[in-house]
Order: structure tokens, then C-alpha cells, then sequence
């Protein structure tokens, strides 16, 4: 049996492994690395594919959304199934992943990544893979990368517009210190959509660079912010390590982290182009999702619906709005964007959870 799974494992990566810089030696450290993917949307549940197929022993995912049907045009990973059960995207990931490989070790945490959440998760951790949504999250990703000198490698992409750069903690300049050139003017897929090739290529340039920081071939690395849009046929590589702050909070000589040290309240925002609310709490809490789906079901009117529950997410209908309320107490507030009305949405449901959650 013993040589029969050796045999498997190495016609499974036997043309991987052919490839020279990789070879036997860089197969087996990739089956020795842990990666940490935040983010598990289009280039999160991509990266997570490609990293998994290639035989990387251990891959950590955080998301805090769940499946929805739009996703469907670009997140390869889900199917339609994943969307009529609301699943978390990190469960989902996992799920699917499992099948592709199951000599990899998947954990996945439904969660809004916050600092206190990546210095828990970062331990053992060989590289961070960026598929995030919001800037807030990758600058606290960037400060946990330098504080904990782990390389991590930046991805966005919108409309047919990408862009990707790795950074390594005490020598290329990190994220706060190249933010005067990252477009910060509002775009987003929300807003000016995106075409799946889009998120193919950042995912190619995320995913080599990981291969090359994982066996060890840091020659190989690109050392340059790479740009592109492949719809005007626009390719760019930027050389910017005159770049890098000694004063940077970030990454400099005396480095705060800033932050890992932003105060815990409650954050109300309207997400963009999606007519929704997104509320997390000041502290992560642990409800009873079905006893909260009781009480609901229990004042059952046309106003009042449980569309699903699951050991992740509360799905209802709640005076003409939908709210995904999740275990750890943010919710998804869709058809409105006025925040008091969210707020309270929110509140009234938590308020029917059994147990004291703060």
C-alpha cells in the first residue's frame, strides 16, 4: 500500500517536478510549507486551487462572505449548489478542495480577518497570499507580515485590470510605503464589473511567485510591481525599490505597526454597488444561529422568513430586507443602505440569541 500511495504521489507532480527549479527537492518543500490565504473570493479561491494541485502540504483560508450567484461568473471554485445553501466561501473552498487533494491539510475560518485573528493564525505560517477586498484588511496583513518577517504577495484586479507584487519583509518596500502608486480612486468589481481572465492573471503571477518563495528560488523572484489590462493590451513591471521608508510605521527602522493597534468598535459600511450593509460587532460573539432561527420562525409572517440556517449563517427576510446574520455576530444587510436601519435590523436579531455572546 505504502508503495502504491508513493507511486500516486509522484505521478500526480511527476511534470511539475520535471521542471527544473522545482525538481524533487522543491516538490518536497512545497509538501512542507503552510500557506495563509486571506481572502477566499476570485483570486482566493484560485490561488487556493492552484496552490492545493500543486501539492502544497498545508493552506490556511479566511473569508468572512459567503457564496452568491454573481460569483459564479469568476470564482471557479463554487457551484450553484454552494449558492442555494449560503455556504461560507472558506467552507466551500474547503469542501471542493478536499476532493482535488486530499493528502492537504485545509483549515478554514468563516471570519472578518482582524489582527488579533492573523497573530493567531500566522504561527507556522511560510507565506501570505493576498485576495482581499478592502484595503483596511491589507494593511493590517501588511503590518502582520513585517512584524512577523513573512513574505507576502499583494493581488487585485477589477474590470480587465490587474495588478500583483511580492513583499519581503526588511527588503522591498512593503504596502504603506508604495501606497502613493496603488490606484485608490474607488474602483472595485462591484462597481466597474470584471472579466474572469483578469483574475486568471493575477492569479498567475500570485501563484508563481508563491512556487518560487516556497522552493527556494528567490533569484527567480520579479522584485517588480506588474500591471496590466488586458482588454487595451497594457503590461507594465515597475521598478520600485527606490521606494522603501526607513521612517515607514509599517516596515521601518522603528516600526509601530500601527495597524494591529486600530481601537475594536463596531464598523457599519455600505458596500459598493451591492446595496448592502455589512455591521461587525466591537467583539467577536458566538450565537446560537438555530435558536435565533426559532424564535424567527415562531413570530412567522410574510415579513418574517428564515430562508436558511446552518451551523455558519442565518438567512431571513426581516421587514422587507434580507439579513445573512453569521455566528461570530456581523451581518450582511441587503436592499438598503441606510446604516441606523441596518444597525438595527442587526441588533433586533442578536438580541434573540439565548445566551449573553460579549
Amino acid at each position: 500500500m505504502m508503495a502504491e500511495q508513493g507511486q500516486s504521489s509522484y505521478d500526480r507532480y511527476s511534470r511539475q517536478m520535471r521542471f527544473t527549479p522545482i525538481g524533487t527537492a522543491g516538490q518536497q518543500l512545497l509538501a512542507k510549507s503552510h500557506v495563509l490565504i486571506v481572502g477566499a473570493g476570485a483570486l482566493g479561491s484560485a490561488s487556493a486551487e492552484s496552490l492545493v494541485r500543486a501539492g502544497v502540504g498545508h493552506i490556511t483560508i479566511i473569508d468572512r462572505d459567503y457564496v452568491e450567484w454573481s460569483n459564479l461568473q469568476r470564482q471557479q471554485l463554487y457551484t450553484e449548489e454552494d449558492v442555494r445553501e449560503r455556504m461560507p466561501k472558506a467552507i466551500a473552498a474547503k469542501r471542493h478542495l478536499e476532493r482535488i487533494n486530499a493528502d492537504v491539510q485545509i483549515d478554514a475560518h468563516v471570519l472578518d480577518a482582524r489582527g488579533e485573528d492573523l497573530e493567531r493564525l500566522v504561527q507556522g505560517v511560510d507565506l501570505l497570499v493576498d485576495a482581499c477586498d478592502n484595503f483596511e484588511t491589507r494593511f493590517i496583513l501588511n503590518d502582520i507580515a513585517s512584524k512577523h518577517r513573512i513574505p507576502w504577495i499583494y493581488g487585485a484586479c477589477t474590470g480587465s485590470y490587474g495588478i500583483s507584487y511580492t513583499i519581503l519583509s526588511g527588503e522591498t518596500p512593503c504596502l504603506s510605503c508604495i501606497m502613493d502608486i496603488i490606484p485608490g480612486n474607488g474602483e472595485s468589481c462591484d462597481v466597474d464589473g470584471i472579466i474572469a481572465p483578469a483574475v486568471q492573471m493575477v492569479v498567475a503571477h500570485q501563484t508563481a511567485e508563491a512556487f518560487k518563495l516556497l522552493t527556494g528560488n528567490y533569484a527567480a523572484l520579479h522584485r517588480k510591481l506588474v500591471s496590466f489590462d488586458l482588454w487595451n493590451h497594457h503590461y507594465a513591471a515597475i521598478q520600485i525599490q527606490t521606494m522603501k521608508k526607513p521612517e515607514c510605521a509599517s516596515c521601518g527602522v522603528h516600526a509601530t505597526y500601527p495597524y494591529l493597534h486600530a481601537p475594536s468598535t463596531e464598523k457599519a459600511a455600505i458596500l459598493c454597488g451591492r446595496d448592502t450593509v455589512h455591521i461587525r460587532p466591537s467583539e467577536v460573539m458566538s450565537l446560537d444561529l438555530r435558536s435565533i432561527s426559532e424564535c424567527i420562525q415562531q413570530n412567522h409572517t410574510p415579513q418574517h422568513q428564515v430562508d436558511i440556517t446552518n451551523e455558519f449563517l442565518l438567512s431571513a427576510h426581516v421587514d422587507r430586507l434580507r439579513i445573512v446574520l453569521f455566528a461570530d455576530g456581523r451581518a450582511l444587510v441587503h436592499g438598503t443602505t441606510d446604516l441606523a436601519a441596518a444597525r438595527q435590523l442587526c441588533k433586533q436579531l442578536i438580541d434573540l440569541n439565548p445566551v449573553p455572546t460579549r
